[in-house]
C-alpha cells in the first residue's frame, strides 16, 4: 500500500512538472508574442503628432492611393506567384512520381536544394544574369541585337518568385501522390479515364488538400518576401518594403504608420488563412496507400516531353544557384562592384577576412536558435498531443500565431515593444538575444507541426507500458518517445537550421552592426553593387544549406518530403 502511495504522489510530481512546463513556455509566448502583438495594435492606433488615440493612420493609408496600390500589388504577385508555382509544381511532381524520369533522385535533391536557398538570393542573381547590363541580356544584344524584357517589375518579381516556391508545391504534391492507392488509377483506367483526363478528374480531386495546402504556404511567403522586391522591383512598390521603408526609411519615418500597416498586414493573411481552411474542408477524406503509384514509361514522345519539361523546369529552378556560384569565382575589381576576364579567389579571400564575424555571427545565432526551436518544438508536440487540456490548446494556438504573420511585421513588432524597458529588464532590442527570440517565435511552427505529426504515430501504449513498469512520465518522455522521435526531430531540425540562416524578412529590423549575419550581408552587398563579394557570400550560404540538405537526406533515407 505504502509502495503505492509513493507511485501515486511520485506521478503527481511528474504532472506538476510538466505543469510547470506549460505554464513556463506560455509565459514564453505570452510575453514575446501577444504582448509584441498587442503593442503593435495599440501604436497603430497613436497618432504621431500628439501621441493620443487615433484612426489617423489607418485614414491615411485608405486615403493614400500609392499605398493601397503598395497593397494591391503584394496581393496580385502572391496571386500569381500561386497560380503559377501550382501550375509548374503539380506537373514536375506528378511526372517524376507516377513516371520513370531518368535522373529522377538528382532531379529530386535540386528541386530541394532551390527551396532552401533564400528567395533574395535568386533575386540578385537574375539581376546580374537578366538585369540591365546582365551577362545574358549583353550576350542577346552584342549577338543577336536583341532587347531582352527587363527583369525588374511586377513581372521579374512573379518570375523570380514562382521559380523559388515551385519547389514547396513539388515537395508537398509528391509526397501526397506517394499516398495515392494505386487501385483507383487502375479502376479509372479500366473504366477509359487515362492521360490527361484521369490526371484532371481523379489525380486532382485526390491531393486537392494538400495542394490547398501548400498554396497557402506559397502565398504567405510570397505576399511577406522582402529581399526579391527590394532587388528588382526598382519603383514597384509592394506591402512589406512600404512598411520598412515607414519603419526604417532613410528619408522619412512614421513608426506608427508602420504598426497600422503591419496591422493590416496580419488581418489579411489571417483571412487568406481562413479561407483555405474553409476550402480544405470541403475536401476532406481519408485515403490507406495499400498500393502505392506504381512508376510506369511514357509513350516515345510523351516520354521526350515529360523529361524535357522536368528537366527544363528544374534547371530555371536551380539556375540562380549555378550563377552564383560561377560568379562568385570571376574576378572583380578592388570595390567588388565591376567584372573582370578571368577567375580568381579574391572575392572569397575579401568576404572571409573582411565578414569573418559575420559568418561567425550567423553560426551562434542560428545554434543558438536551433537548439532552442528543437527544444520549444518536442516538448509542445508532446503537450498538444498527450496532454490535452485547455492551456496546452491555448499553448498550440500561439505557437501557430506566426505561421499567418510575415516576418516583418514579426520584425516590427519586437521592435515596437523591446526598445525600452520593460517590467524592469534592460532594453532587449541591439544584441543577439531577440534576434534568437524571433527566430524561435518564426520557426518553431514548422517543427511543431512535424513533430506534432510524428508524435501521433507513435502507440500511446508503449509509454503507458514503461510508466506501469515503474518507469516516471518524465524518464519514459526522455528514455522511449524521444528516441521514437529521433529521425523525425533531426529532420526537422536540419530543415529548421536551413531557414534560420536564410532569415531576412526579420532579421533586417532587428540586426545591429554586432549582430549582423549572412543574409544581411549579402542584402547591404547587393544594394552596393559588390555583385562579385555578394555571390562570394551568397554561394558560402549555398554551401551551408547543400551540407544541410546532405544531412537530411541521409537522415530521411531520401524520403524526406521537405515541408517541415
Amino acid at each position: 500500500m505504502a509502495k503505492n502511495n509513493k507511485v501515486i504522489q511520485k506521478q503527481k510530481k511528474n504532472y506538476d512538472s510538466w505543469l510547470i512546463i506549460t505554464v513556463l513556455l506560455l509565459a514564453f509566448y505570452l510575453f514575446f508574442m501577444i504582448y509584441p502583438m498587442i503593442s503593435l495594435v495599440k501604436q497603430s492606433f497613436l497618432d504621431k503628432e500628439t501621441g493620443l488615440f487615433s484612426m489617423t493612420n489607418y485614414m491615411e493609408f485608405f486615403n493614400n492611393k500609392s499605398n493601397v496600390l503598395a497593397l494591391q500589388h503584394s496581393f496580385s504577385i502572391s496571386v500569381w506567384v500561386t497560380v503559377f508555382s501550382l501550375i509548374l509544381g503539380v506537373p514536375l511532381a506528378y511526372f517524376t512520381t507516377c513516371y520513370k524520369i531518368r535522373g529522377s533522385k538528382l532531379l529530386r535533391v535540386l528541386i530541394i536544394l532551390s527551396s532552401m536557398s533564400p528567395p533574395f538570393v535568386g533575386a540578385f542573381s537574375w539581376v546580374v544574369f537578366c538585369g540591365n547590363n546582365g551577362i545574358f541580356t549583353r550576350f542577346m544584344r552584342d549577338v543577336f541585337h536583341i532587347d531582352m524584357p527587363s527583369i525588374y517589375g511586377f513581372n521579374g518579381i512573379v518570375l523570380v518568385m514562382s521559380l523559388s516556391f515551385l519547389s514547396l508545391v513539388y515537395l508537398y504534391v509528391s509526397g501526397a501522390l506517394k499516398n495515392i492507392d494505386n487501385s483507383l488509377v487502375e479502376a479509372s483506367s479500366n473504366l477509359g479515364t487515362t492521360g490527361f483526363k484521369r490526371f484532371m478528374k481523379v489525380i486532382i480531386p485526390l491531393i486537392m488538400p494538400t495542394m490547398l495546402a501548400s498554396a497557402l504556404m506559397v502565398f504567405m511567403r510570397a505576399f511577406a518576401d522582402f529581399g526579391t522586391p527590394v532587388f528588382i522591383g526598382k519603383g514597384y512598390q509592394v506591402f512589406t518594403v512600404l512598411i520598412y521603408d515607414q519603419y526604417s526609411g532613410e528619408m522619412s519615418q512614421n513608426k506608427a504608420y508602420a504598426a497600422a500597416l503591419s496591422v493590416i498586414a496580419i488581418v489579411i493573411t489571417t483571412v487568406i488563412f481562413l479561407l483555405q481552411k474553409w476550402a480544405n474542408s470541403k475536401f476532406t477524406f481519408t485515403m490507406n496507400a495499400l498500393h502505392p503509384i506504381e512508376q510506369k514509361k511514357a509513350k516515345p514522345l510523351q516520354n521526350f516531353l515529360m523529361h524535357l519539361y522536368c528537366y527544363g523546369i528544374t534547371l530555371l529552378a536551380f539556375l540562380p544557384q549555378i550563377y552564383v556560384i560561377f560568379s562568385s569565382f570571376q574576378k572583380t575589381s578592388e570595390s567588388g562592384l565591376i567584372f573582370k576576364k578571368g577567375f580568381s579567389l579574391n572575392s572569397y579571400r575579401y568576404v572571409l577576412e573582411a565578414y569573418s564575424d559575420t559568418i561567425w555571427n550567423t553560426i551562434k545565432i542560428a545554434v543558438s536558435a536551433l537548439l532552442l526551436v528543437v527544444l520549444v518544438s518536442v516538448v509542445c508536440a508532446y503537450l498538444v498531443v498527450r496532454r490535452k487540456n485547455i492551456m496546452n490548446q491555448a499553448l498550440d494556438l500561439m505557437t501557430m500565431m506566426p505561421y499567418i504573420i510575415p516576418g516583418s511585421v514579426i520584425g516590427v513588432a519586437l521592435i515596437v515593444s523591446f526598445n525600452r524597458s520593460v517590467l524592469g529588464l534592460p532594453v532587449l532590442t541591439g544584441g543577439p538575444f531577440i534576434m534568437i527570440v524571433a527566430l524561435i517565435i518564426r520557426r518553431s511552427p514548422y517543427t511543431i507541426r512535424s513533430s506534432v505529426a510524428i508524435l501521433q504515430q507513435i502507440p500511446q501504449t508503449i509509454e503507458e507500458a514503461s510508466i506501469s513498469l515503474g518507469s516516471s512520465k518524465a524518464k519514459t518522455f526522455f528514455k522511449v518517445t524521444l528516441p521514437m522521435m529521433l529521425n523525425g526531430v533531426i529532420s526537422g531540425a536540419i530543415l529548421s537550421w536551413v531557414s534560420i540562416i536564410t532569415e531576412l524578412s526579420t532579421a533586417i529590423y532587428l540586426f545591429t552592426y554586432r549582430t549582423r549575419t549572412m543574409t544581411i550581408s549579402v542584402y547591404e552587398l547587393v544594394t552596393k553593387g559588390s555583385y562579385g563579394y555578394a555571390s562570394a557570400m551568397a554561394a558560402i550560404l549555398t554551401l551551408f544549406t547543400t551540407i544541410s540538405l546532405i544531412l537530411y537526406m541521409v537522415v530521411t533515407k531520401g524520403e524526406g518530403s521537405g515541408t517541415a
